[in-house]
């Protein structure tokens, strides 16, 4: 097992979970078969050791993954040094290294990098055919097949940052050559970190990263907005903040429990000539509707830039 999850110790019993939806609500499923075939389907490694690929670690480490099954690449030695202290695992600077040991090799780094990382590999990557896993935005499958030399079989995913603690939301698209088992275990790796969602069609990550992999910063920016207003009325900031993020939490957990539309659960909230009718009709007329428009269209837009920026050319 690894050494520690500590650090993540609010959701240290989260177990990896398939998970569906149904009429709204998410439901948990856990078989130990699926759950023992995942564990001895090889190591698993990371290039890169950011948050990201911090994040996946920690879900595998609440999964009871082996430690001597998971490897690491991170040209940075203080990282490699905090990661191998901090879970027991396998490190290095080598990337080939890495390849030449994984059975899975998850991506873990910046867009604007991955030609640099995947070109030096093409001979190793032809040679073992891993699993390649790649989490890097706007990167699409043709120029990860194209940049790695087209000898792997490739999933991309868009998380984002609440897998930190075990809540994250992740949508995923495999390529033509993933096999099933494949499948399954890029599912395995990814859901260890909150929820997962398979697209059909690769363009609609763009959509994804416009809606859940850039939605934190947009929720974070409401949560301020809201402490900032209640503030200037008097409330203390740590008691604003408080409620503000509880309410928040609470909010999520009920959609995401209910079997009822969010603008069902919002006019059960709104009595008519109310305090939340008022407050409701005062974001509407500020165009809170049109922004989140706006900034699903701008994000997007930049999703597909970062494409074309990282040398796609499909």
């Amino acid at each position: 097992m690894c050494e520690s999850v500590r650090h993540y110790s609010v959701h240290a019993t989260i177990r990896p979970k398939r998970k569906i939806n149904n009429v709204g609500k998410l439901y948990y499923l856990e078989t130990a078969t699926h759950h023992h075939k995942m564990k001895s389907s090889g190591n698993t490694g990371f290039i890169g050791g950011g948050n990201m690929a911090e994040a996946l670690i920690a879900g595998l480490c609440r999964a009871d993954f082996d430690a001597t099954t998971i490897f690491v690449s991170e040209p940075d030695a203080t990282r490699r040094d905090t990661l191998k202290a901090r879970y027991g695992i396998n490190t290095s600077a080598d990337n080939h290294t890495l390849v030449e040991n994984c059975e899975t090799c998850v991506l873990a780094v910046k867009p604007q990098v991955m030609r640099s990382v995947l070109q030096p590999l093409a001979e190793v990557l032809e040679k073992y055919r891993p699993l390649l896993v790649s989490v890097a935005a706007g990167v699409t499958v043709a120029s990860l097949e194209s940049l790695s030399g087209g000898h792997c079989a490739i999933v991309r995913a868009m998380p984002n940052t609440p897998a930190l603690v075990g809540r994250g939301a992740t949508a995923i698209f495999a390529g033509e050559n993933v096999s099933s088992t494949q499948h399954e275990r890029a599912e395995f790796i990814l859901q260890t970190t909150g929820i997962t969602r398979w697209l059909d069609s690769e363009s609609l990550l763009d959509v994804v990263t416009a809606l859940s992999g850039s939605g934190p910063a947009y929720f974070f920016l409401m949560m301020e907005s809201l402490i900032e207003a209640a503030c200037k009325h008097g409330l203390d900031t740590k008691i604003a903040r408080d409620l503000c993020i509880q309410t928040a939490l609470g909010a999520a957990e009920l959609a995401g429990k209910s079997d009822v539309s969010l603008s069902e659960l919002r006019r059960r909230v709104t009595s008519p000539a109310g305090t939340t009718e008022r407050g409701v009709e005062a974001l509407q007329r500020g165009g809170i509707v049109a922004a989140a428009t706006d900034a699903i269209d701008a994000a997007r837009l930049r999703s597909i830039e970062l494409s074309k920026d990282s040398g796609d050319d499909s």
